[in-house]
């Protein structure tokens, strides 16, 4: 009997070991890897010479690296062929990381048009000025609530970007910078919005914004077939609004998982394309 619960131990350590090394096999994937997922969103109001358009997004990065000089992002973003580049927050840490900024966005600024909107980490990192500078330097436009017109052709639509929360609190609402947008461009303007964070869907929707591009949620971290992400920014369980496309209405958003987090799983560093369709 001796000997058969022996063999019975030896049998269950191994088990044991093997599910050990699938399990860090599989969060260093999840850490490691990019991929890229491609969303087509389709509008009854898109003028049609935006159909196809390629809107390449960049959630979250937390200052992180992939390869030397971030050479697999730029493969990554190179091979997704985007028309402009959205860069929706967290491109750094809460520490202040001026060079690694510098280095993204100055690889980006050649492949396309790149557009940034700030996230909270931005605001907590007390770098903000430095990080306003590099931008400029850098080719890229801070859309720091404020809206640039996108043109093909003769037809144009409106891309904003809303600031993140975390900052002044007397900043410009998101309100205040659609009605405006309404009032200079017309009532029925088409509007991309860059916006940081996931938790906004409904407000947005409220104004009649058509597409809404978000991060934040960092995909709930943990992905299980199961969930939408289990573990929201704020630590909160089963959040919402963590990764792909969401519809309220006629207006879309897509999110990004991002890059960042202490440990992902099943969720892995994550680049979306999202297409514009007409009709």
């Amino acid at each position: 009997m001796s000997r058969r619960r022996e063999k019975k131990r030896v049998s269950w350590a191994w088990i044991v070991v093997l599910l050990l090394i699938v399990v860090a096999l599989i969060v260093a994937d999840s850490s490691l890897r990019i991929v890229t997922n491609e969303y087509e969103a389709f509008f009854d109001d898109l003028p049609p010479e935006f159909d196809g358009y390629r809107i390449v997004q960049i959630s979250d990065l937390h200052a992180r690296r992939f390869g030397e000089g971030n050479r697999r992002l730029m493969e990554a973003v190179l091979t997704a062929d985007p028309d402009i580049i959205a860069v929706t927050g967290d491109l750094i840490d809460s520490d202040n990381q001026g060079e690694t900024a510098r280095e993204i966005l100055g690889a980006l600024a050649p492949i396309a048009p790149v557009y940034y909107v700030t996230g909270n980490h931005e605001w907590d990192s007390g770098g903000l000025d430095e990080l306003w500078r590099i931008i400029e330097e850098s080719g890229v436009t801070s859309l720091r609530n404020e809206y640039v017109l996108l043109n093909e052709g003769d037809a144009s639509i409106v891309l904003a970007g809303a600031e993140d929360p975390g900052g002044p609190s007397d900043m410009e609402t998101p309100e205040e910078l659609v009605s405006a947008i309404r009032r200079l461009e017309g009532g029925d303007s088409f509007i991309v919005m860059l916006n940081h964070r996931n938790d906004r869907l409904e407000r947005y929707a409220a104004l009649g914004v058509q597409l809404v591009l978000s991060g934040h949620a960092h995909g709930g971290l943990i992905r299980l077939p199961f969930t939408d992400g289990l573990i929201g920014p704020g630590r909160d369980l089963l959040p919402d609004y963590t990764s792909g496309i969401y519809t309220s209405g006629d207006t879309v958003m897509v999110v990004s998982r991002g890059f960042g987090g202490p440990v992902r799983f099943l969720n892995n560093p994550e680049i979306t394309v999202t297409v514009l369709r007409a009709g």
